[in-house]
């Protein structure tokens, strides 16, 4: 009797130690096969959300004339870095936060920045943000797609707002953190065609306490031609604002 439950013991013994070693290999292939996954550009969890300022084949050869321009003026190597940064752009603001990408997934996770939530490439909102912050001033580089028309064949003065107040929002929140749009006074000088590229100059004009206050022109890329000016003011907030704290 004592032998019989011995034999019984020892086959299931081995037939632990197989399954332990079947789950062990089982762990490694799920393992090597996230691997392989998290290389592809699908891979939902990538550290790494998609940069939307990058060049693509919508762009005309103006808009890469002056990216090219405005580029090489941003040095690569850190210790030797110019005032001039170009600055990612992404289609939520939460990504920019350290972990805003996973953050993106759980909070309002349909939700898309404005100026980025079209697919299709070239249509509505093109362009990169330069910053300088010795300066305290950007340009932003800006390619105006066919569904942005206003007046025929013209862009659309809503759309030219809404790229003034993302780009010296930008500027207003480079310099002092978390803002929110108080006021933004515009100027149409001349009307734009649609597919024109042009240059949206920012620049800080001061700042008081809590308010940034910063002033903007449009431009052609060769600076001859005025499109708009403008003056916009930033109010800073705090983080646990957007999320409803009043504190």
């Amino acid at each position: 009797m004592l032998g019989h439950l011995a034999r019984r013991l020892g086959r299931m013994q081995q037939l632990s130690a197989g399954l332990k070693a079947l789950r062990l290999q089982q762990l490694q292939t799920s393992l090597e096969t996230i691997r392989r996954i998290s290389t592809l550009s699908l891979w939902p969890f990538s550290s790494q959300p998609r940069d939307f300022s990058q060049p693509n084949s919508s762009w005309s050869p103006e808009m890469h004339k002056a990216y090219d321009h405005y580029n090489a003026l941003c040095d690569t190597d850190t210790e030797k870095r110019g005032p001039w940064r170009k600055l990612p752009s992404y289609n939520r603001s939460i990504k920019y936060a350290t972990g805003g990408i996973h953050l993106s997934k759980l909070i309002q996770a349909k939700a898309r920045l404005f100026t980025r939530n079209v697919k299709e490439q070239g249509a509505t909102f093109e362009y990169m943000v330069f910053v300088n912050k010795e300066e305290k001033r950007c340009v932003c580089v800006f390619q105006a797609g066919h569904l942005l028309e206003g007046a025929p064949g013209h862009v659309h003065g809503g759309a030219i707002a809404t790229m003034i107040d993302t780009v010296t929002g930008t500027l207003a929140g480079f310099l002092s953190g978390p803002i929110m749009t108080a006021n933004l006074n515009i100027d149409y000088r001349s009307p734009m065609p649609l597919g024109s590229v042009v240059l949206i100059h920012s620049a800080l004009d001061r700042i008081e306490r809590r308010k940034t206050y910063i002033t903007c022109k449009v431009t052609s890329t060769d600076e001859s031609k005025l499109y708009t000016e403008a003056t916009a003011l930033f109010v800073s907030i705090s983080v646990g604002h957007l999320f409803g704290s009043r504190n």
